[in-house]
Parts: C-alpha cells; sequence; structure tokens
C-alpha cells in the first residue's frame, strides 16, 4: 500500500511552532511507516517527518501574507503533488481544499480530512466532488457535512512523547493562538477569578495584534499572568506538563482542538467552555471538566481534584496514535479493495 500523504505548504511537518494539521500529519505518517504502509510526503523543504519527503518550496511561508499570494502558492503546490502522486500512489489524502479541484484530472481515488470548523461556501464546494472520501475529526464536525462518502476518526496522539510530571506546579496553563476565537482574555479572566497563575503560550498573529494589544497585554505582567511566547513541538510537554490544569475557553465551534489531548496526554486535565467537539473530547470529571461560564471555570480550577495518571489513562483508551493510524488504513484498505473489485466487474463486462 503506498499513500500519498499532502500538506499544505507553509508549515513544516512536524512544525517547529504552531501547526496543527502539520502536527497530525507527521503523527500520522510515522505511525503509517510503523505498522509497513509506503508513505511519501508533500510538504516543504523544512519538513522532517521521517518519511519520503517531496517539495516544490524548499522553505516555511508564514505567518501568511495577502490572501492572493496565498491561494496561488497553495493551488501550485496542491497541483503538482497531486499530478507527481497520481503516478505511483494507491491513494492520495489531502488535508487542505485546494488540492480537491485537482482530483479532476486523475484516477487515483483521494481522501480528504477536514480540519476546518464548518463553513457553507466549502461545503457547496465538497458537493462538486462526490467521489472524495471526506474525513472529519469529530462526530460534531460530521453532522454538520451532508456528503455521500464521510466517517470521522478522531486525532491520535503518541503518548510515548508525552509523561506525566510527578509534581504539577502550581500554574494554570493556555496553548494556542492568541486570538477572540480561541478566548485568551477569558482564560486571564479565569485565573484572576481562581486565583492561580497563567502561563499563556502561542503565536500572535498580525491580524490579531490590536487584540492582544488592547485585551490580553494590559494583564500580562510576568508574575501572575505570563506569556511565554510561542511554544515549540518539542516544549509542549514541559509546558502542558506543568500546569495544574489547561484552560480551553474557545468562543467557536472547535474542529477537534489536538492541544486537548496533547494536555490530557501529560495529566493536564482540560477546563473548557462549551463548542463543537469539545464535549465529545473532554470527559466530565475524568478528563476534565465542561462549563458554561468563565466564572464556573474559576471554580474548576479552585476545587480541581482529577489524578493525573487517570487523565493520561483517558487519552491511551480512546485517543491513541495507534486507534487513529489503524482507522486510516482501514479506510484506505476498502478503498482499494473497492476499486480492485471495480475493476474486475470491468474486466468481465468487457
Amino acid at each position: 500500500m503506498k499513500i500519498a500523504l499532502v500538506a499544505p505548504p507553509f508549515i513544516a511537518v512536524p512544525p517547529k511552532k504552531y501547526g496543527g494539521t502539520e502536527s497530525f500529519i507527521a503523527t500520522l505518517a510515522g505511525g503509517l511507516k510503523e505498522k509497513g504502509v509506503d508513505v511519501v510526503l508533500y510538504a516543504n523543504g523544512a519538513s522532517t517527518a521521517p518519511v519520503k519527503t517531496r517539495w516544490i518550496f524548499e522553505k516555511e511561508d508564514w505567518p501568511l501574507r495577502g490572501d492572493l499570494e496565498t491561494s496561488l502558492k497553495g493551488l501550485n503546490h496542491s497541483s503538482w503533488a497531486v499530478k507527481e502522486a497520481s503516478r505511483e500512489a494507491d491513494i492520495i489524502h489531502l488535508n487542505s481544499a485546494p488540492g480537491l479541484s485537482h482530483s479532476r484530472f486523475v484516477n487515483t481515488p483521494i481522501v480528504y480530512t477536514v480540519h476546518h470548523p464548518f463553513e457553507p461556501s466549502l461545503t457547496e464546494f465538497y458537493r462538486v466532488f462526490p467521489d472524495v472520501h471526506y474525513v472529519t475529526i469529530s462526530d460534531f464536525q460530521r453532522r454538520k457535512l451532508p456528503l455521500r462518502r464521510i466517517r470521522t476518526i478522531h486525532h491520535g496522539i503518541d503518548i510515548d512523547r508525552t509523561d506525566v510530571k510527578s509534581q504539577k506546579r502550581s500554574y494554570l496553563a493556555f496553548l494556542g493562538r492568541i486570538a477572540p476565537s480561541k478566548g485568551t482574555h477569558l482564560a486571564v479572566e479565569i485565573a484572576q477569578k481562581a486565583d492561580v497563575p497563567l502561563k499563556i503560550g502561542g503565536e500572535i498573529q498580525p491580524i490579531y495584534k490590536n487584540y492582544w494589544e488592547t485585551q490580553v497585554k494590559p494583564h500580562v505582567d510576568g508574575k501572575f499572568i505570563e506569556y511565554v511566547g510561542e511554544v515549540g513541538y518539542e516544549d509542549k510537554c514541559d509546558f502542558l506538563g506543568g500546569a495544574v490544569a489547561m484552560l480551553f475557553p474557545i468562543q467557536w465551534d472547535e474542529p477537534f482542538g489536538l492541544v486537548q489531548i496533547e494536555a490530557m496526554a501529560c495529566g493536564t486535565p482540560v477546563l473548557a467552555l462549551p463548542g463543537g467537539s469539545v464535549e465529545e473530547i473532554v470527559k466530565e470529571g475524568v478528563s476534565g471538566c465542561v462549563r458554561q461560564t468563565p466564572d464556573e471555570l474559576a471554580e474548576c480550577a479552585k476545587n480541581l481534584k482529577l489524578d493525573p495518571e487517570s487523565v493520561r489513562s483517558y487519552v491511551l483508551q480512546n485517543f491513541s496514535v495507534e486507534h487513529m493510524v489503524q482507522e486510516y488504513i482501514r479506510l484506505y484498505s476498502e478503498i482499494i479493495s473497492e476499486r480492485e473489485r471495480k475493476a474486475d466487474r470491468e474486466r468481465i463486462v468487457a
């Protein structure tokens, strides 16, 4: 079985800092390789995933600049990748929408993992390609997409890359883009009401600089509220594992929220506001708590009594990389078998 994994061309796989989609692709690529699958990754030249990697853009290009320039670069990359992969791959696995438009020109089956929240315009775009095998990353996301070929495969995490800190330090953690939809300002509010220090890690994108300057930065004093900058791929476990809990006060319909299981794998419970897949990922009283208001989350933070080993065990049972990889292999195998049966029928008719 030969699988072409096509990543967007902007961030390395795995990412050095920000990059949820790229983290997923790196984990899937490594997991497939361990299962004996022949994987070719189409990404950028800065990528270091442990599989064969091809690229036309050598360097990363993040943060993104103008929309037109970005879309043209993405189209260039995806059209090249689809054409190259179609020559030898059994399946092309896409991870961004532009590549779908090129599926018209190849006979190789296409799998597409949907990484974004529900957007009506993209849903209409997907309807144009009914033969693509769509994968959503949560059941919440799947229910929003009325497509013929669609299933949910939750993200998984390589738990061997994480561990539980023997002693939690006395701070709350926030890790993610510094953006209104992620609720960074609410994380500050929760920490203040709980009277527990907060460490904020994440990227400040230019588009949200005013949000940072007006709603978050004024509270940052370097002591009680601390901004630690972007947290790299290799440093997440130390940052999340040292916290008593991770705050996830989202203000949008989160399609999955990979950082939730990253925190749990370190034995750190998640304290979240509801939205999208959150209640699908966080198990109340086992791996964290979900509440309706920041005040209620502050109370959770003050009275938290969840065992770190139990939190980690929950991830191992429900969101392991082994389970995720096996589900993708099952999907790939079904598609290949379906293709072979169709070819047999056509030979008989001929």
